[in-house]
């Protein structure tokens, strides 16, 4: 099966109004091909501004963050029915920042995937290891620990797309190698066959988000399980519009 790429961009919390404007303005100049699915994550702050200069019909919008509860006495979070309210169509979650720094459970990044769902959004759902546990030979366990608090709350995966970041490569410079890359989303997808039935985890779209460049994105190309990228600072940068057109 033919599945679509997929490139999603996280700033993180980078940028100002000027910055993210002229990202979307790049964008929005270059013509992008027509069969790449782009999503691009800004700060919170500017979700509404990039939702309104977006002139991309190959891109849309997305919070990087959601709570797991309607509007109330919630100081600081996300709510989902605000994001889809911007226009906004997807959030991340589970992202190894929000996992690590934060401490956000499985069960807890779980319900804010169900929430966002049941609100209208789309999810690019984190999973991944970190060096530690690289080391300790438990990747595969630890990808299948989070997935599994989803599946148990989540039967309908249609509009969820996983997002395979080994911790110790974001950030670092580090990669793996796209053989390496490849055998784990072989895995995650393996695993998902067992927990969701073999036809969704066949057509859920597995991205690469381990320090993807414009250099190296290339190289992950024919490889039959890596269906795009989940792009962190390279995002940033003009060559986001490399990465985009890497399969080409």
């Amino acid at each position: 099966m033919a599945r679509q790429f997929f490139v999603g961009g996280n700033f993180k919390a980078n940028g100002t109004k000027q910055s993210v404007k002229s990202i979307v303005e790049n964008l929005n100049s270059e013509e992008l091909p027509k069969d790449v699915e782009v999503v691009i994550c800004p700060p919170a702050l500017y979700l509404g501004l990039t939702v309104d200069l977006n002139k991309q019909p190959t891109v849309e919008v997305g919070a990087q963050n959601v709570f797991d509860k309607a509007c109330g006495a919630f100081t600081g979070e996300n709510i989902a029915e605000q994001v889809v309210d911007l226009g906004a169509k997807w959030t991340l979650t589970g992202h190894s920042e929000r996992r690590t720094i934060i401490k956000e459970s499985d069960d807890f990044i779980a319900e804010k995937t169900k929430y966002a769902l049941d609100k209208g959004l789309k999810v690019i759902l984190c999973i991944g290891e970190t060096l530690d546990e690289r080391k300790s030979g438990i990747t595969l366990e630890v990808c299948a620990r989070q997935l599994d608090a989803v599946s148990k709350i989540i039967k309908d995966w249609s509009k969820i797309v996983v997002a395979y970041e080994p911790v110790w490569a974001i950030g670092t410079g580090l990669a793996a190698t796209p053989e390496d890359a490849e055998e784990t989303h072989k895995q995650i997808r393996e695993h998902l066959a067992k927990t969701i039935g073999e036809d969704q985890a066949e057509k859920i779209q597995i991205l690469y988000g381990g320090s993807v460049n414009g250099k190296n994105a290339p190289e992950f190309k024919d490889k039959k399980n890596i269906d795009g990228f989940l792009v962190g600072g390279a995002s940033l940068k003009p060559e986001f519009v490399s990465i985009i057109k890497s399969r080409l």
